[in-house]
């Protein structure tokens, strides 16, 4: 039996429950995993609260999609894994098909990294999520380039810290954006080359001054809902306001039209279809994380861990959104 967090109904942490389960034999493309470290994202938040992009789709739910943990069995037809390997897990499933929270678990083949022996078990789920985030956002979907701007919002959480250090990364000028003065020197020191207090300052009116008033080529937006009207004037002619997050939970208008039709771009963005489905892309976003990771370009940040068992508190803490990068739950043997 393993220890296993389960919700049979939607609504805030506290739907959250430890129970025992047997994980079950591996099936065909299915590993078993003995879980170490359990990365805790806004999308299970969202997931768990209903407001996730796809609904729960039978109760009890499991949770989660990001973990490092050590190969236990393999099914049939799995290739390049074997017992005791050390693993990392990344988000390339369904959430209603598979679940991490917990101390053992099955997993889809297709969803695991090798991880070196040399990387702990919490940094190994700190950082796959938002690295390959980031990179399909500013590479492959948006194309950043040496001396653009980028506007990142919700700069603090783990994927604002990596969008950062990935735009620095390729030449480009990171602009974060956070909602109280309290997160500014640090992100400063993490990289940042500008940073815009929102609960201070009028966002667009700060980068229109610092780029000269024409405005950043790319802005990556965590919350969208109403402010995105505010984001968009921010863009430059022919820019692109791309959408990651939905952490507002509010309807997302589209501005073009009450700001005169400018040449703007506005899409949405996820890891799981625009990077973990399309091999390629995910090929050279592995390769990218990895030598960033190798010379130091890229460098997780864990703002704190939780033992599984306190899993409700951990979420509870994440939705309080004053957390300094990643939330990880912990996993004892």
């Amino acid at each position: 039996m393993a220890t296993t967090v389960r919700f049979h109904q939607t609504g805030g942490p506290e739907v959250l429950l430890l129970e025992d389960l047997e994980p079950g034999e591996p099936g065909p493309g299915e590993v078993l995993l003995r879980i170490e470290a359990i990365g805790v994202n806004r999308a299970d938040g969202l997931f768990r609260s209903g407001r996730y992009i796809e609904p729960v789709k039978q109760f009890p739910a499991r949770l989660g999609t990001e973990a490092a943990g050590v190969v236990e069995a393999v099914g049939p037809e799995v290739a390049g894994f074997a017992p005791g390997q050390p693993v990392s897990v990344v988000p390339g499933f369904s959430p209603n098909d598979y679940g991490v929270y917990a101390e053992r678990a099955l997993v889809p083949a297709s969803a695991l990294l090798p991880r070196s022996p040399e990387v702990d078990p919490v940094s190994g789920a700190a950082v796959w999520m938002p690295y390959l985030t980031a990179y399909g956002a500013l590479v492959e979907v948006t194309g950043v380039r040496a001396g653009d701007v980028a506007v990142v919002n919700a700069a603090s959480s783990s994927l604002g810290l990596a969008a950062v250090q990935t735009a620095n990364r390729l030449g480009a000028k990171p602009v974060a954006v956070t909602r109280t003065r309290a997160k500014r020197q640090r992100l400063l020191d993490d990289g940042a080359a500008e940073v815009i207090v929102s609960a201070e300052e009028d966002v667009a009116g700060r980068v229109l001054e610092l780029t000269g008033g024409r405005g950043a080529e790319h802005v990556f937006d965590a919350v969208a809902g109403p402010g995105v009207r505010e984001l968009a004037r921010a863009v430059a002619p022919g820019g692109t306001l791309l959408l990651w997050g939905m952490q507002s939970g509010e309807p997302t208008p589209f501005p073009g039209f009450d700001l005169g039709m400018p040449a703007l771009n506005m899409r949405t963005y996820t890891v799981t279809r625009e990077v973990l489905a399309v091999p390629e892309r995910m090929r050279r976003a592995v390769a990218f994380v990895d030598s960033g990771l190798r010379t130091g370009a890229l460098r997780p940040v864990v703002d704190r861990t939780f033992p599984l068992a306190d899993v409700v508190q951990a979420h509870r803490y994440m939705e309080e959104g004053t957390q300094y990068g990643k939330i990880v739950l912990t996993v004892g043997r």
